[in-house]
């Protein structure tokens, strides 16, 4: 009988690790922070931004020399002069926030173009450590956020879990009239809803 309970707990022993669902963390933020190429990408987008920021202070010093020309000769100046300075400074101050708009919507998109290679290098590293080191799960501890960084493939529980919440009542939404459950006829005995 002893002989036999050794072998059953010896089985069960060696059973757990295999059915064990390893599972790592790691810092993403830390671990991109780290990389040299982050560092590459930082100066690139920093230098892009330095040229679109000068850019727009040329604008708008031309906006300030025009409007103080305008202050200056506007008492000697015709209606129609004064009207036709004054259209040319709200254009040049719209094409100024135009391209305030349009240069932050291209950094964001230099920003992305720059660190998507970063990222995508991240992900491919955390995948390999992952398998060489048999984790099923990789998890984001980055502070604010808790997401998975890698997953090994494995059963997909959502047909299993809609089933189980098709079979519970629903839940109620407060200030909402909520609906009653359809029920379904049975043609085997007459019944309807």
């Amino acid at each position: 009988m002893k002989t036999r309970f050794f072998f059953l707990a010896l089985a069960f022993a060696f059973a757990l690790p295999s059915n064990a669902q390893k599972v790592a963390h790691l810092n993403y933020d830390s671990l991109i922070n780290l990389m040299p190429e982050t560092k590459t990408a930082s100066e690139a987008a920093n230098n892009y931004l330095k040229g679109l920021e000068s850019e727009l202070k040329n604008m708008q010093l031309e906006l300030e020399t025009k409007y103080k020309d305008y202050q200056t000769k506007e008492p000697g100046m015709s209606e129609f002069l004064k009207k036709t300075k004054q259209e040319d400074l709200q254009q040049l101050q719209k094409r100024i926030q135009d391209f305030q708009q349009k240069a932050e919507a291209d950094f964001r998109v230099r920003q992305t173009e720059l660190t998507t290679p970063i990222l995508i290098k991240a992900k491919k590293g955390i995948e390999m450590a992952a398998k060489e080191g048999g984790f099923r799960y990789v998890v984001d501890t980055s502070p604010g956020r808790t997401s998975i960084l890698f997953s090994e493939p494995g059963d997909d529980l959502l047909t299993a879990v809609k089933k189980k919440l098709d079979a519970m009542p629903l839940a109620k939404i407060p200030g909402t009239l909520q609906p009653e459950p359809q029920k379904t006829s049975n043609p085997a005995n007459g019944q309807g809803r």
